[in-house]
This record gives C-alpha cells, sequence and structure tokens, in this order.
C-alpha cells in the first residue's frame, strides 16, 4: 500500500510584499558543519527566497545562527559581487514601494532605511528620487481620505488630527499644514481662521 504524501514544508507564496514578508524561520544557531561558508550560503538564499534583505540583516541573521564572522563576510561579499545583495537597489524599491503603498515621506522612509542597515549616504540617494511635487500629492490624498472622518469637529482638532496623520508619515510640520489648510479651505472652512491655527504650538496629533 503506498503512503500517503505529506505536504510540502515549502511556502506557496514566494517572496513576501516589501514591508510585509512572511519571516523564514530563525530559531537558534545553525548545526555546526565542515563548510562554515557553505552554512552561510543556505542560510543567505533562505533568507532572501522569502523577500529582498540588506548585508546588514544577512549579516544578523548569520551571526545570530552561529557563522563566524569570517565566513559571513566571505559569502556576503561574494553575493554583493554577483548582485545578489544590492543595498542601492533595495533601498530604491524600498522607498517607492513604500511611498506609493503606505504614504510615507523622506524622513520616515530614512529612519526605515537606517534601521535595516543601509548605509546614510545610499539612503539619502534613494529618498532624493522622491519627486517634492508627488509628495506633496501623496500627502494631499492622505488628508482627502481622512477628512470625512473629522467632519462635525471643531476646526482646530481637525487641523491638529489631520497634520497629526501627516507627521506620523515623516511629513514635515510646514507642509502639512499647508496640506490640511488647503484641503479644509476647499471644503469651505474660514480660510482666515485656517492661517491662524497654522501658528499653534504644541504636539502634533
Amino acid at each position: 500500500m503506498r503512503e500517503a504524501s505529506r505536504p510540502s514544508s515549502r511556502g506557496t507564496g514566494g517572496r513576501g510584499r516589501w514591508g510585509r514578508g512572511a519571516e523564514p524561520p530563525q530559531d537558534g544557531p545553525a548545526e555546526p558543519l565542515a563548510d562554515p561558508e557553505s552554512v552561510a550560503r543556505q542560510i543567505c538564499l533562505q533568507q532572501l527566497e522569502f523577500a529582498p534583505r540588506t548585508r546588514a540583516e544577512l549579516a544578523a541573521v548569520l551571526a545570530r545562527k552561529g557563522v563566524s564572522e569570517e565566513a559571513a563576510e566571505t559569502v556576503l561579499s561574494r553575493f554583493a559581487e554577483v548582485g545578489l545583495i544590492d543595498d542601492a537597489l533595495f533601498a530604491q524599491m524600498w522607498v517607492a514601494s513604500r511611498h506609493n503603498g503606505r504614504g510615507l515621506a523622506g524622513r520616515a522612509l530614512s529612519q526605515e532605511l537606517r534601521r535595516k542597515g543601509v548605509e546614510d549616504e545610499v539612503a539619502a540617494a534613494a529618498v532624493g528620487t522622491l519627486d517634492p511635487e508627488q509628495e506633496r500629492a501623496t500627502a494631499r490624498a492622505l488628508v482627502d481620505r481622512k477628512l470625512r472622518t473629522t467632519r462635525g469637529l471643531p476646526v482646530d482638532a481637525r487641523v491638529r488630527r489631520l497634520a497629526g496623520l501627516l507627521a506620523r508619515k515623516g511629513y514635515s510640520a510646514g507642509l502639512a499644514f499647508a496640506v490640511v489648510r488647503e484641503a479644509l479651505a476647499a471644503e469651505g472652512e474660514d480660510e482666515r481662521l485656517l492661517e491662524q491655527l497654522a501658528d499653534l504650538d504644541g504636539p502634533l496629533g
């Protein structure tokens, strides 16, 4: 009698989405083998199968798995040479994806890339590709989607809530208040009052 086939242990989802990829198993150090570089290559390929990674992210995983620093550096350098690791390309794709998908501004994107170990110069170059006009249009779209939920509130509360939304996305206070004033004025709020509220002190949100 034939043995029933076992379900495959490999995932069916392929690569995860940017910022939402499934995490591969990371439970404890790798088993010690004769060739630490082979172990490092296997771990890196497994990580990259789930989602793109920065060099720093892969180095951190290798360290947690007990791979020696020398073996890790050899493998990571080789992966960089053949294009399997490319922090500049990673940063560009991250900026485009997170701005279009989450509406994040350059400041928030820079912070995210820094946490992923991308060098400041590389992150700055990627964030610099954002078009200021597109960034403003994205901010306005975020406000327009939130406007309905603020109707009925005092105008100062609306300004703070909407500007706070943009602040949390990484937009500057100047741009946030300008976009919010523009949106509320288009909805019929008193423009003179909105100008006065632009100078409000205190935290946004």
